[in-house]
């Protein structure tokens, strides 16, 4: 099975692009999680795909099938909206037995579905429970079992850890990972939430704009960001101005860094590197030297800011590697060569 293609997929409203010329490559069974602030274009593009919104241009094709103008209910597909969307007047099991009732499914194939995915989201026992008498997190698992009633090809989830406090959004972010793991669907996530993206998915779609800025496996997009955009906006970086001096070595902050490459034809650029790979020294043995400005211990991991020629550079270290450095005290700032990442600006 070929899973699901994205061609120059675009929604226009009025003059605004929403969604501008998106391209993508689902394979079958991939978990993607469409990650971008607020307004990028992530929730059009997943109503687009379920067929909640018909694209301006563009088609969506699902195992080799154009849905595009094929309409929702015919789309062989579960959706969990951010809201949930449960019936609050019928019972959980009416609740994830609706889909297959409204396609006539006999009521032995109904109870034995319910019974199934009951005990698929650890809530065995709960069929007659009403859904105003669960929990947050039961409702979420609940709205998940009923859009996997019909053994969907396609699973698009908007949002759907949003409104859980966090250590149970972390929770379920792990059980929802390893339900798509057994069920081997294609699962299709809308998050704001970077930790959520880089926990659950195979594939993580970086939008801005209305457009894919990146498109890679977690890991990629944390330590080979596109550009800047994706650097900034997944997890931490320091962002610093790099120049080519006369020789074409890069220099930053006026130091010139050895081993660190200037892309061709560029006399200016940015480098990311992660705070956790960045050390603190005695003054002279580092890449620049600065002053320590502020020293946040959050327990598992300790934060200094450093000012070094007007630019502020975060370290973070564990309790171990921890630097005894207090503010105002001048140190050495190690930038390792293998951990910068020359973007353009």
């Amino acid at each position: 099975m070929s899973g699901l293609t994205l061609s120059a997929v675009t929604k226009q409203f009025g003059t605004f692009n929403a969604v501008d010329h998106v391209d993508l490559a689902v394979p079958h069974g991939t978990f993607v999680c469409l990650l971008g602030p607020s307004g990028c274009g992530k929730t059009t593009l997943l109503r687009m795909i379920a067929g909640l919104e018909e694209p301006t241009a563009g088609t969506v094709v699902l195992d080799g099938r154009d849905i595009t103008p094929v309409p929702t209910h015919k789309r062989d597909l579960g959706m969990v909206f951010q809201s949930l969307a449960l019936f609050p007047h019928l019972s959980v099991g009416d609740n994830i037995s609706y889909p297959l009732r409204i396609r006539r499914a006999s009521r032995d194939e109904q109870a034995k579905r319910v019974e199934e995915l009951l005990r698929m989201i650890h809530l065995p026992g709960f069929a007659d429970r009403p859904v105003a008498k669960l929990s947050g997190g039961q409702r979420q698992r609940v709205a998940i079992a009923r859009a996997l009633a019909i053994s969907p090809k396609l699973f698009l989830l908007d949002e759907p850890l949003s409104a859980l406090d966090a250590k149970l959004r972390e929770s379920m972010q792990v059980e929802l990972r390893q339900l798509q793991q057994k069920l081997g669907i294609t699962t299709i996530v809308v998050t704001h939430d970077q930790r959520e993206a880089m926990t659950m998915a195979d594939l993580v779609v970086v939008m801005g704009q209305g457009r894919i800025r990146q498109a890679a496996a977690p890991i990629e997009i944390y330590r080979k960001p596109a550009d800047t955009f994706v650097a900034d906006f997944i997890g931490s970086t320091n962002l610093l101005d790099v120049e080519a001096d006369g020789a074409g070595r890069a220099s930053v902050l006026g130091r010139v860094v050895p081993g660190l490459a200037m892309p061709a034809g560029l006399a200016r650029a940015s480098v990311s590197i992660r705070p956790e790979d960045i050390r603190i020294t005695a003054p002279g043995q580092g890449t620049v030297d600065g002053t320590v400005t502020f020293v946040r211990d959050l327990g598992g991991t300790i934060e200094t800011f450093v000012d070094a020629a007007g630019t502020t550079i975060i370290a973070v270290s564990t309790p171990r590697e921890r630097p005894e450095v207090v503010a105002g005290q001048t140190v050495g700032v190690q930038l390792p060569t293998e951990s910068c990442v020359v973007l353009k600006q």
